[in-house]
């Protein structure tokens, strides 16, 4: 019952993940005192749906490890079940969400950084600690979508939640905005209604790109190892 390098991976970065959360959330910033805390940060959600995602990958090795030759067929099912929500947590929320997060916040970070993380923040977190939330998370769920191959849901079901989690996050701003004032990013203080309700639905689009994208992603990875594998198979002409 030997464990295999992408298991023990999955343990790895799962570990990784509670440390970074651990980390971030004993760093005493003004921002988590106020309404609604750290919920606030699409940053924060993302690494708790990559701690929960990676979580459930562990979960299903272990339950694979543990059914695998038993022949008990409640086991198999439970774990048919694990598998499939799995599965899903990848194609709606790890791999879009991830990756958005770390588009767009590098990108706006180029363009200006005081617009969405001041300089004031290099005070509170480490160097280490940004990359962890904002960079590593992207070459974590490739290698995760490279080792193990992932059924995507019905295209309608998978957009229809990706759509709804976006539109649900942008109320969630809102609202904070409305209780507190504030915009949970300082550059929705610069720019007008208008510019924001533009913003608004470009991020809403770019969600539901990146899920088709990660659906042509895991097609293409394991479409190209199945044609690998048949190719190998194939006798040799002699």
């Amino acid at each position: 019952m030997a464990l295999v390098p992408s298991q023990v991976l999955r343990v790895a970065i799962l570990l990784s993940y509670c440390s970074i959360l651990c980390n971030y959330k004993a760093i005493e910033m003004p921002s988590h005192q106020t309404y609604g805390g750290s919920w606030k940060f699409l940053t924060f959600i993302d690494l708790v749906i990559q701690a929960v995602f990676f979580g459930i990958c562990v979960l299903t090795d272990l339950s694979s490890l543990l059914t695998r030759g038993s022949g008990n067929q409640e086991q198999e099912r439970q774990l048919k079940k694990l598998i499939s929500l799995r599965d899903w947590m990848l194609a709606v929320l790890a791999f879009p969400v991830g990756v958005f997060v770390v588009a767009v916040f590098w990108i706006i970070y180029a363009y200006d950084r005081e617009m969405i993380y001041p300089k004031l923040l290099d005070n509170f977190i480490p160097g280490w600690l940004n990359h962890g939330m904002h960079t590593t998370v992207l070459p974590f769920i490739l290698i995760e979508m490279r080792t193990s191959h992932h059924k995507y849901p019905s295209r309608s079901s998978g957009l229809t939640a990706i759509c709804t989690f976006s539109v649900g996050y942008i109320l969630w701003v809102c609202w904070v905005h409305h209780v507190t004032g504030m915009w949970v990013y300082p550059f929705l203080e610069h720019i007008g209604p208008g510019a924001r309700i533009i913003f608004f639905g470009f991020t809403t689009i770019l969600m539901n790109f990146l899920y088709l994208l990660g659906e042509v992603l895991n097609n293409y990875i394991w479409d190209t190892q199945k044609s690998m594998e048949e190719e190998k198979e194939k006798p040799k002409l002699e």
